[in-house]
């Protein structure tokens, strides 16, 4: 073994017998050609670009994790001279990670993270002005419903509510001076499912088409390449998937949109802080592996339910028996993780069974890796007022389950024991 100038044996390397110093001069050779930081592809698969898309190991310590900025402000060279960051309002380096991720997933260019879902359902409507009006899936969200019912009357900004299923009718909505139309599909809680192209194929210059698409996620559908315009997401369900982190994304291809957006995003400051960024980046990478688990579980859940005799309804676009069951296979690649269902016996029944499961946690929120169970029509939809629920179908016998990732048998077994044990046996007898 060769000695260094100091009299000390030097180690060699265990492939060539040369000294470690110049196994490192070498190292420091191949470092001057450097390593290409990976590109996202066409070609790339959609679990592939969740986990590498904005997420170049850190240039400055080799740190594989897209590090957590948590910084207010960054120091600059020189008076306005910045490396691409001077506040975290306007810009941090995490949440830039987070819209490139979320943007390719999409199949986009563009994106703006919130610190809520709402936040970027206002986001995607600061593209409006007082005297607009706008086009919505009738069966929206509770809380899209209250910020468009309440909040943007008060800029001069009206909204129609329509059957976004009904071609037709969303035709006959569209007025002059309609300027967004707002589509959720499937819908929140009854499932219904929106087609997408046939409503994009309405569009006229200065008509946007934006799609929230919590539900579904960008693995088992993506509006853009449908025709849409923006894509909105709650990141708090399915994108984040751990129900630890609250925050919104809008998402775009359209440039000149996204300018539009970006300048509210910064304007208004509601943008998520570098921590949530950095959970909910976390949570979409492993996306593509959750959704397909989510969808097992939930097409076993549905099935279960559809062959029970005290269970009335099932909405579930998975199943054969769902009115759109044809839409949902030529625009979805799968079904998602949410089935709503109506059993027998009423209000009374629907919230003994929403008090009995152990597995289905009683909670608000959906896309968890944990099952949570919900009354839509007290959690979910509240500010929805009773008469248009009660036009909806959003009813107080009806319950919305996020299936989580738990073992299947688990699954259907706690909802099988709440189920039994929310009804008699003469009741049982009498419906079977």
């Amino acid at each position: 073994m060769p000695n260094d100038a100091f009299g000390h044996s030097q180690p060699t390397s265990r492939t060539t017998g040369a000294p470690e110093a110049d196994v490192a001069t070498r190292s420091e050779q191949d470092a001057s050609l450097p390593r290409q930081p990976w590109m996202a592809a066409a070609s790339a698969g959609f679990a592939t670009r969740a986990i590498r898309t904005g997420q170049d190991p850190c240039s400055a310590t080799g740190s594989t994790v897209t590090p957590v900025y948590q910084t207010a402000t960054f120091t600059q060279d020189a008076v306005g001279v910045t490396k691409g960051f001077d506040y975290s309002r306007s810009g941090n380096p995490t949440r830039t990670a987070l819209e490139a991720q979320l943007a390719d997933l999409e199949g986009a260019r563009f994106a703006c993270a919130f610190g809520s879902g709402m936040a970027a359902v206002n986001g995607a409507c600061s593209i409006l002005e007082a005297g607009d009006h706008l086009v919505a899936t009738r069966d929206c969200y509770g809380g899209t419903y209250r910020l468009f019912s309440d909040v943007l009357p008060r800029y001069g900004i009206t909204t129609t509510y329509v059957d976004t299923c009904d071609l037709d009718a969303t035709r006959a909505a569209i007025r002059l001076n309609t300027k967004l139309v707002w589509l959720e599909t499937p819908t929140n809680p009854l499932l219904r499912i929106v087609d997408i192209a046939a409503i994009a194929a309405l569009k006229r210059p200065g008509l946007v088409i934006a799609v929230d698409n919590t539900f579904a996620t960008p693995y088992w559908q993506r509006p853009l390449e449908l025709g849409a315009d923006l894509v909105m997401h709650s990141t708090t369900k399915y994108l984040g998937g751990h129900s630890d982190v609250v925050g919104g994304i809008v998402i775009t291809d359209d440039a000149a949109l996204h300018e539009r957006i970006a300048f509210h995003q910064n304007a208004v400051g509601a943008v998520p802080g570098p921590w949530d960024a950095y959970l909910t980046l976390r949570g979409a990478k492993t996306l593509a592996i959750r959704m397909r688990e989510h969808e097992r579980n939930a097409h076993a859940v549905a099935q279960y339910l559809q062959s029970r005799a005290d269970v009335a309804a099932v909405f579930y676009p998975g199943l054969a028996s769902h009115p759109q069951h044809e839409l949902a296979k030529r625009q979805m690649r799968g079904f998602g993780g949410i089935v709503s269902f109506r059993p027998h016996g009423g209000a009374e029944r629907a919230l003994a069974i929403a008090r009995s499961t152990r597995i289905f946690n009683l909670a608000t929120s959906l896309g968890g890796v944990e099952s949570l169970i919900c009354s839509p029509t007290v959690m979910t939809h509240g500010s929805v007022p009773a008469a248009r629920k009660a036009e909806l179908g959003i009813t107080p016998d009806l319950l919305r389950l996020s299936v989580g990732i738990e073992d299947e048998a688990d699954i259907v077994g706690d909802l099988a024991r709440a189920l039994d044990a929310s009804l008699s046996s003469e009741r049982l007898y009498a419906i079977a």
